[in-house]
């Protein structure tokens, strides 16, 4: 992922970035925020990890662990809204856990954001990663119906369909680009009952799939920068966290997608195929590492791709689109995994930070988007717990 952009406050620099569209334009200059976002740390000294977190797949145990990491989270984010795709991700992740937790406060962090930014997207009207804030506000509307919250999403997304592709440019030219963007079309698809946004995202995907996608290791390569790249161990460089947006990415197109959609068959293929090859490759720690193809060059484990691995399979198990009796065991392992990661004060390490390939960090690594990624994950526990418990 590229390096996190510096927000834009000024109402006359916006206008301009986004003059485009007056229809949006002119209500997308927000307030200056009360502080400035910071995504993540790794502090030296973190403290101790916690002690009081049972592993076993009871919904009182998942939800006990998803709220210490989502109160440790919300108070280091409280006051300081940010449309970037760092606290997109996170602020998904307080939607999943206000429901699950039937805690409010988190969702209303999410509607402050929004009513912050008046709902609209960050100020780079084409990039897949200031459309992943869109995501939080579909899934808003979805309950409320209030037109606000997407008016401005859709204005946008009407002007970008007028703009021809440039075929030497893709436009979702990496592969965490498909879970930025790919689930606000299809989420606007569902709330508008307008199959263009769908059309348009199936083409864009097609594009982005063609270039990065290893049909014989079943893994997306982070950008075509990397397609010829190797680990030491001479084996492709295939990045943890970028495989697993790409899963979430499908999983939340998947869930927004008409059951009668021709395309779903295409993506729930390439969903399987993925989980397949993520389970088959999973550490003896219930973790996967940075690198997916050469886990002895990493020392320790990768918990926001492992999270959205988590997430994804979860997923597919609750949809009946995975076995439960193979996959499950997958997902109990990872779930304990990423509990050992968790600090007595509610810190989740073992982020890695913002980067575009397999990388190292300390222990104490945290970062919002990995937070949100865990909060899906614990969501999705949560749901399996329920409705395929066993003795």
């Amino acid at each position: 992922m590229s390096a996190r952009w510096k927000e834009i406050t000024a109402a006359g620099v916006l206008a301009a970035l986004l003059g485009a569209s007056p229809v949006w334009a002119a209500s997308t200059a927000p307030p200056q925020a009360h502080k400035e976002p910071v995504s993540g740390d790794q502090p030296d000294n973190p403290g101790a990890l916690a002690n009081t977190l049972s592993p076993a797949l009871r919904s009182s145990d998942i939800r006990a662990a998803m709220r210490k990491v989502a109160d440790w989270q919300l108070a280091r984010v409280v006051d300081a809204p940010s449309q970037d795709w760092t606290y997109a991700t996170l602020y998904i992740g307080f939607l999943a856990a206000s429901r699950t937790l039937h805690e409010p406060k988190f969702q209303q962090e999410v509607v402050s954001v929004g009513e912050h930014f008046n709902w609209s997207l960050g100020p780079r009207r084409t990039h897949a990663d200031d459309q992943a804030i869109g995501q939080a506000y579909l899934e808003l509307y979805r309950a409320s119906h209030r037109a606000k919250e997407i008016d401005p999403l859709r204005a946008q997304f009407d002007q970008i369909m007028l703009q021809p592709d440039d075929p030497a440019k893709p436009l979702w030219w990496w592969c965490d680009a498909l879970f930025m963007a790919p689930p606000v079309w299809s989420g606007l698809a569902e709330a508008t009952s307008n199959d263009k946004y769908i059309a348009y995202m199936n083409h864009e995907w097609s594009i982005t799939e063609g270039l990065l996608y290893d049909k014989q290791e079943h893994l997306f390569s982070r950008d075509s920068n990397y397609l010829n790249k190797t680990e030491k161990n001479g084996k492709r460089v295939f990045w943890s966290r970028g495989n697993g947006w790409v899963m979430g990415g499908l999983v939340r197109v998947l869930s927004t997608l008409p059951p009668n959609d021709p395309s779903r068959k295409h993506y729930i293929d390439l969903y399987r195929q993925m989980a397949a090859k993520v389970a088959s490759i999973q550490g003896s720690d219930g973790l996967w590492r940075a690198g997916l193809l050469d886990p002895d060059s990493y020392a320790l484990p990768e918990v926001s791709g492992s999270a959205f691995f988590t997430y994804s399979i979860a997923w597919g198990i609750n949809h009946h689109l995975l076995d439960a009796a193979k996959y499950r065991p997958v997902v109990e392992k990872a779930w304990q995994g990423m509990l050992a990661h968790i600090y007595s004060d509610g810190r989740l390490g073992c982020i890695q930070p913002v980067g575009e390939a397999p990388g190292h960090y300390k222990a104490s690594s945290s970062y919002v988007f990995g937070v949100g990624a865990f909060l899906l994950a614990g969501s999705e526990l949560d749901t399996m717990s329920r409705r395929h418990s066993h003795p």
